[in-house]
């Protein structure tokens, strides 16, 4: 791939993949809303202990996300079990509440590793997220600091907007608007159907007339969810502030070539995981946005993301094995 646009495009634009069978399971929420859980079994022969992966996807992504199913291949494919969460207003119907899902909120993801804890208390569990589910899943673990170590094994973030201001500007520039109109699409339909079951919400004449998702923020992410505006919404959500306090052996695989966020601000990431020993920093030149296609024929690509997230975790793994056999 000669840029990272088209790292970032070809997961749209290549041969399909074959779809992961999987289970798809509604979970009831305390505030009488529901999550989607599309959950992949481990093999029938599977032994006790096998691993299971949580993941999350990125923004107005899904079960059809080409690295969401490129992840359940390779979890698969290493004999582990795993479930994918699907973000409120993601899955295959509106969510019921009158909130959507944001950057910041960590309370669905808390609320499904309680869950997977409690029917799987002696499973080794890892996290992998990407994109917005990266960064979910970075400012979790800062929140929770030791007490995530109780249940996560591992974790991995993938092509994460540590700087949701500086994404957000980013994306507002050149051809990243093409991808910046895509999400805006998306979720402009969205808050018109959310409109329609609750008034008070701006009217569809206003939503249509957003032209950047900053705007969106303004309007829509940051007042539906508690914040003041969009710079509020950033500064309280964005994850670079909580890598310090992560404990969790924590993978961040990102792309210098990532047209959603300047380079600078891997380069901040970089010098504050130098800092923790628990963060390990793979940021190749090229990869794009949760891209990562490598090889040298277009009808057999390798993709590094998988590869890259699945040897890690099976590193951890292997490690929590070994300690838990010791003499």
């Amino acid at each position: 791939m000669p840029n990272g646009h088209a790292q970032t495009l070809w997961g749209r634009i290549a041969p399909s993949r074959r779809t992961v069978p999987t289970r798809l399971e509604r979970w009831d929420t305390p505030d009488n809303d529901f999550l989607e859980v599309h959950r992949l079994d481990a093999p029938m022969n599977a032994p006790v202990g096998t691993p299971h992966v949580l993941l999350l996807h990125g923004l107005e992504g899904s079960i059809h996300s080409h690295y969401a199913q490129g992840l359940l291949t390779e979890m698969r494919r290493r004999g582990w079990s795993a479930d994918l969460l699907i973000w409120r207003s993601c899955g295959t119907e509106p969510n019921r509440a009158r909130r959507f899902y944001h950057s910041g909120e960590t309370g669905d993801l808390a609320l499904t590793l309680a869950r997977i804890t409690l029917e799987r208390p002696y499973t080794p569990l890892a996290v992998a997220g990407v994109s917005l589910g990266g960064n979910i899943l970075l400012k979790y673990l800062g929140e929770r600091g030791d007490d995530s170590r109780a249940t996560i094994a591992a974790a991995a973030a993938v092509s994460v907007p540590f700087d949701l201001a500086q994404g957000s500007d980013n994306i507002n520039r050149g051809f990243s608007k093409l991808y910046q109109k895509y999400f805006l699409d998306s979720l402009k339909r969205k808050a018109i159907e959310k409109q329609s079951r609750y008034s008070d919400l701006p009217d569809p004449a206003r939503i249509n007339s957003i032209e950047s998702l900053r705007s969106f923020d303004d309007t829509i992410t940051a007042p539906l969810h508690g914040f003041r505006d969009a710079i509020d919404y950033y500064a309280q959500s964005s994850s670079m502030q909580y890598l310090h306090q992560i404990t969790v052996d924590t993978l961040l695989l990102s792309a210098l070539d990532d047209p959603f966020l300047p380079p600078e601000v891997l380069t901040e990431v970089s010098h504050i995981a130098k800092r923790n020993p628990h963060l390990t920093v793979d940021f190749p030149r090229r990869g794009g946005h949760a891209g990562f296609v490598g090889g040298r024929n277009p009808f057999r690509p390798l993709y590094y993301l998988e590869r890259r997230v699945g040897d890690f975790l099976s590193q951890k793994f292997a490690a929590l094995d070994q300690g838990h056999t010791k003499p």
